[in-house]
């Protein structure tokens, strides 16, 4: 089916040969299981946030109700967009993902402006302060001189670039052990956690503190929303799993299986982390510390403590990082199908399912971006992240491209539907138009190099629409099938 310009047969990769039957092209095919589809977007999701986020959660919500009701609350967000997602997914399978649900709704200069976001800051930029969140913290196991921390990150981007070059099976089965091994290290926080409670290790004051007071009143609107936002930033990335609904295997049913098994489990996990912490420092003590985790595990362990929590947040980075890599590339080869002029980055290595150009560009363009990071410090992390408002902006379209899809095109079969529709689906549009409002709020207040730092999402969206006019027009429907 065709519409938009977008040809589905396509980007699968099985374009018709002309006699009314399909041809095999170089495209993605099915090969990812259940199992691995759910080890990618549990990658993803779970980060270094979780690791930060539960100390600053925990000062704004103020007792540890409200700290828990906070966390549920962004499970079951975060499992409302995923049931939309499931929508957009199981209806309109593609290597693009999001890229290929905004072209359908709006047209593929709006998709490529989201692209060229995603490209040039979203994702590389991702990879690249993954990349040194994992050399910060071996630097601290292991050292290797001055620039210790840039020479890991980029032996980090290198190695997993390689891994994923080698192939899809070899992406994704080093992602299923790298998730097993973070999974474990959460599992040893709730362990810490309970040891406390039981009178192990520092208990007597860790056991004061778990005890300290009364339940405190409800925080204000205001401070439980803040709250929200760093809880829904450490839920952020789920939705990435529609970048592998090609390439997985019966993904009518299988996509939404993964989307609601992984929040499900991530959900409980955060859970569980949260309330281990609480127990082991109290609320308090959560709310007054820098290194929430280490300070658990140092309680717990003792001076060990340390060295297994840079252990865990390195394997975390590193879990992320081959994550966003596999789902990342998916979008380049997408953008390569549909402009003649990017042709190349539409090539598919049959052999390995991968799509080798899209992702050494992706790999290179990370790598310059470490190098960056390397002389720019703390500047480059803002530049990152100041970039907010622009994924927002984009994730409230593909939001709102639910309900332009359902209307332009009501015959196109949904294995899925989200139930009570147009309710979930509206409640999670006003989700993200909270969370543009206040990344905007935040970055509107902030500056870099003296300007205000609204104006970088606004060079990056610009800088686009440049190399728009530089593209041309996109290829037409089926031109680049083969």
């Amino acid at each position: 089916m065709r519409d938009a310009g977008f040809d589905v047969d396509r980007i699968h990769g099985t374009p018709s040969r002309g006699d009314g039957h399909p041809s095999r092209a170089p495209g993605p095919r099915a090969v990812l299981d259940l199992r691995e589809a759910v080890a990618i977007i549990v990658g993803i999701v779970v980060g270094a946030g979780i690791f930060e986020a539960p100390s600053l959660v925990a000062g704004m919500t103020g007792s540890e109700g409200w700290m828990l009701a906070a966390w549920g609350l962004g499970g079951l967000v975060s499992l409302i967009g995923a049931l939309c997602y499931a929508e957009l997914a199981t209806a309109f399978p593609s290597a693009g993902g999001d890229y290929h649900f905004l072209g359908r709704a709006y047209g593929r200069r709006v998709a490529f402006l989201f692209a060229w976001a995603r490209f040039s800051v979203i994702t590389t930029g991702s990879i690249a302060l993954l990349a040194f969140v994992f050399g910060d913290y071996m630097s601290q196991l292991l050292p290797l001189g001055r620039h210790s921390a840039a020479l890991y990150a980029g032996a980090a981007v290198v190695v997993l670039s390689g891994v994923n070059l080698h192939g899809i099976r070899s992406g994704a089965t080093t992602q299923t052990w790298l998730t097993l091994f973070e999974v474990g290290g959460l599992m040893l926080i709730i362990i810490a956690g309970l040891y406390l409670t039981t009178g192990g290790g520092a208990s007597v004051e860790m056991a004061q503190r778990a005890a300290e007071a009364a339940p405190a009143g409800a925080p204000s609107l205001a401070a439980f929303g803040l709250a929200m936002v760093f809880v829904l930033l450490t839920f952020g990335g789920w939705n990435e799993a529609a970048y592998i609904s090609a390439e997985l295997k019966d993904e009518r049913r299988n996509m939404v299986k993964a989307l609601v098994l992984s929040i499900l489990a991530i959900t409980a996990l955060y859970l569980a982390v949260n309330w281990a912490y609480w127990r082991g420092l109290g609320m308090a003590g959560m709310a007054q510390s820098n290194a929430v985790a280490a300070d658990l595990l140092k309680a717990a362990f003792g001076p060990a403590g340390a060295m297994l929590i840079s252990a865990m947040v390195a394997v975390a980075a590193l879990t992320s990082i081959n994550a966003t890599m596999i789902v990342g590339s998916r979008t380049n080869f997408a953008v390569g199908r549909d402009w003649p002029s990017l042709s190349r980055l539409g090539g598919w290595d049959e052999t390995r399912g991968t799509p080798r150009v899209a992702l050494a560009l992706q790999s290179a363009a990370a790598l310059v971006l470490v190098v960056i990071g390397s002389s720019a410090g703390g500047g480059f992390k803002a530049m990152v992240e100041f970039t907010a408002p622009v994924f927002w902006i984009f994730f409230l379209l593909s939001g709102i491209s639910l309900f332009v899809l359902r209307v332009r095109e009501p015959d196109v079969p949904r294995p899925f539907r989200v139930p009570i529709y147009p309710l979930l689906p509206l409640l999670f549009c006003a989700m993200c138009a909270y969370m543009l409002w206040a990344s905007l709020s935040y970055v509107s207040s902030q500056e870099l190099g003296g300007f205000n730092a609204a104006w970088i999402g606004v060079g990056v969206l610009a800088s686009g629409a440049l190399l728009l006019l530089v593209l041309g027009k996109p290829g037409k429907a089926g031109s680049e099938g083969a």
